[in-house]
């Protein structure tokens, strides 16, 4: 009796002591499925093991699906990442994190094991470095429910961090900080208007307008139906002299809010700066309408690509029919520069309604003269590629329509038609000067 007694004893406290000893599993521990891509690579009892072993661990035998992992091939890619979470499930993280790591370092893009990190990572209370992991996650498997909700969870936790402790030290005028705080707010969030108009103003006042302007751009960007933070990012562009993309900007504030007294003095004063003060009602009737002229188009030209066309050397060519356009000043520039022509008998017909097919040619004019003035405009397209039903090889337009094609700034319609005699519009004009605009800038 007194041997059974101490046998019992003797077994309770061994149980004790275990317990006393190991830690619980961890009580959460997602485990993905396998990748196919990576299954599909290893060899028939390769895979049949390691989907053994998988299948234990998302069933918590761990102990049972370490003994398979031990018998798999060391250079099968997911050996480390199921030691990784045989591991996290016994509650080893130092072992756990070793296996993860060493995982990645023979295949970095293994969304497996750098979900496993994330876990451990936020478990260990590493914020910052679980939410880069599941940014690695999520670059792989864009849907991934339990990474998306985590990754949410700690950006919008650790960008109100920063954002408080960005206010806390502007508070104290510790600047420097500030600062600091703001810029890991955009690590968190890059779209943070709050975080992004707090550093242009702090690097507004430390005199590094340039900086002001970069972060006044991002929240412009990010909200570009915000009015209010549209007149800032104009009134930054006003001051340093910015004065087309300020121009651009107030215009657009103009049509929101035609009546306000201080947008209407702005663009007369960048009007004034620009040299386009002279320009009345038809310049800004452009975009409305369904056919755009010659002297239409000039116009944009001289605006829109006034910082990037050089001077015209020389004389300006003769041409008998502008001088009563309102366009005549880029009328004159266009022509010598050779973006435009003048007719034989030394007429430019300004009010004649343009064609895609002329429009084409000017467009590819105007990419040839950026390029050798040092922009890189590349083509997308191979021109053998591209295959036209209604312009022939020996028509004149052919060439020019093919290049600018293969810059994928006009395109052609279902039927592989390009309507080159149809007229062009002016929406149409301007998306297809922005998009050369977008390239060089």
């Amino acid at each position: 009796m007194v041997k059974k007694a101490f046998g019992i004893l003797l077994i309770s406290t061994c149980f004790f002591w275990s317990c006393a000893t190991v830690r619980p599993p961890s009580p959460i521990v997602a485990i993905g499925p396998l990748p196919p891509d990576v299954i599909s690579e290893l060899s028939l009892n390769e895979r049949i093991m390691t989907e053994e072993a998988w299948k234990n661990l998302r069933e918590g035998r761990s102990a049972k699906a370490l003994k398979i992992l031990g018998r798999l091939n060391p250079s099968n890619p997911l050996s480390s990442a199921g030691f990784g979470y045989a591991y996290y499930l016994l509650s080893d993280l130092p072992a756990a994190e070793k296996y993860f790591l060493a995982s990645l370092e023979s295949r970095s893009d293994l969304a497996l094991s750098h979900f496993g990190l994330a876990q451990i990572y936020e478990e260990t209370g590493r914020e910052g470095e679980a939410f880069a992991e599941y940014r690695n996650v999520l670059k792989q498997d864009p849907e991934h429910p339990t990474a998306k909700i985590r990754y949410e969870f700690i950006k919008t936790k650790k960008t109100g961090e920063a954002l408080e402790n960005g206010r806390k030290y502007e508070r104290v005028e510790n600047m420097e900080d500030a600062k600091a705080a703001y810029l890991q707010a955009l690590y968190y969030s890059p779209r943070s208007n709050p975080a992004h108009l707090a550093l242009a103003d702090l690097y507004m006042k430390s005199d590094q307008p340039e900086q002001s302007l970069i972060h006044l751009k991002a929240a412009s960007e990010n909200a570009p139906e915000d009015v209010d933070i549209q007149k800032r990012y104009a009134a930054a562009l006003f001051d340093m002299e910015k004065d087309k993309t300020s121009y651009e900007i107030y215009e657009k504030l103009n049509e929101k809010e035609p009546r306000n007294p201080e947008i209407k003095e702005k663009l007369q004063l960048l009007r004034n700066r620009l040299g386009i003060f002279e320009l009345p009602s038809q310049y800004g009737a452009i975009a409305n309408t369904d056919s755009i002229t010659k002297e239409d188009l000039a116009a944009l030209l001289g605006v829109k690509f006034q910082d990037h066309l050089e001077e015209p050397q020389g004389k300006p060519a003769i041409i008998i029919d502008i001088a009563t356009s309102w366009a005549s000043r880029f009328i004159l520039k266009m022509t010598s520069l050779n973006l435009m022509d003048v007719y034989p008998n030394h007429t430019f017909q300004p009010e004649k309604p343009l064609t895609r097919a002329e429009m084409a040619e000017i467009l590819v004019r105007l990419i040839k003269r950026l390029n050798r003035q040092g922009a890189k405009i590349i083509p997308q397209i191979p021109t053998d590629q591209i295959q036209i039903v209604d312009i022939s090889p020996d028509n004149y337009y052919h060439d020019p329509v093919v290049q600018i094609m293969s810059y994928d700034i006009m395109t052609l319609a279902r039927d592989n038609s390009f309507k080159p005699d149809i007229p062009v519009s002016g929406q149409q004009a301007i998306r297809c000067l922005d998009i050369i605009l977008a390239l060089i800038r």
